[in-house]
């Protein structure tokens, strides 16, 4: 379960989506995000999803590679389903228990958030699979360089964001490690009732924390030992230049987002 967790990691591969700009692929994530939590319709559903298997499909990432990272959010999709079925009030009653009833309105948003949740995870996955976390570090920085007027720490964001993204991988190869060392002198983590899971958890987070704060200890020394001070006058070795895939990128991402307007307006149903 562990190693099914894909956000945070980078899959080289040799396609057109690697070589966008971050900035191209971070603004195509942000419409994504609003288109998908914005459409209404059966004709908005099929859109999206073809977008999505079509950019699945250019970036030449295993289709088994980015499932594999429901996997981890399995139980938190389960839950919202459960909530969204029977705490939801609708005009047709199916069923009722108490508090709890069946409705029509209960299914149709329990089916369309767990789809939406399915969709983020597998589209915000693929941005960080396809692209790495220096890109992603300058692609931010350089998009929110305007606000460097109004005295926000741009780059101070972007690298803190940039050194979570590489953590990840980093902290999950971390609890794996040590979890396979707990269970190898008797730990249980799978058996037992809520309460009796969480006490066996502590044997596995408290090594966890420790070597967390350590590696960030030593992150920062090193930097403070190679005089770092921020991006004030700092170069790139590689500067972001918009190439014609960039400007052709932006132009199909602007009309996906029309096109998703325009099925909510003339498809509504189901609401």
């Amino acid at each position: 379960m562990i190693r099914d967790i894909t956000i945070g990691q980078y899959y080289p591969a040799d396609s057109v989506i690697h070589k966008l700009d971050p900035r191209v692929k971070l603004f195509s994530t942000m419409i994504y995000i609003i288109a998908l939590f914005t459409f209404k319709g059966i004709l908005a559903w099929g859109i999206i999803t073809a977008a999505l298997i079509a950019v699945v499909h250019i970036s030449k990432v295993p289709f088994k590679f980015i499932v594999k990272g429901l996997k981890a959010i399995v139980v938190i999709l389960i839950i919202t389903a459960i909530f969204n079925l029977l705490l939801t009030p609708g005009d047709t009653v199916y069923w009722q228990y108490g508090p709890f009833k069946l409705t029509d309105t209960g299914i149709v948003n329990a089916v369309t958030m767990m789809i939406r949740l399915i969709y983020l995870i597998v589209g915000t996955s693929l941005m960080t699979l396809t692209t790495t976390p220096n890109q992603l570090t300058d692609g931010l920085e350089t998009s929110l360089a305007p606000l460097n007027k109004i005295h926000v720490p741009v780059h101070a964001i972007a690298m803190m964001m940039s050194i979570a993204l590489r953590f990840i991988p980093i902290l999950i190869e971390e609890t794996d490690k040590i979890m396979k060392a707990q269970m190898a002198r008797g730990a249980d983590f799978e058996n037992g009732n809520l309460i009796q899971k969480a006490k066996n958890m502590i044997p596995l987070l408290v090594p966890l924390f420790v070597s967390a704060f350590r590696r960030a200890d030593d992150l920062a020394m090193a930097m403070e030992a190679r005089c770092y001070n921020g991006g004030k006058g700092r170069t790139k070795m590689k500067p972001l230049r918009y190439q014609t895939r960039d400007r052709v990128a932006y132009v199909s991402v602007l009309v996906f987002l029309a096109v998703v307007i325009v099925a909510r307006i003339f498809c509504p149903w189901p609401q």
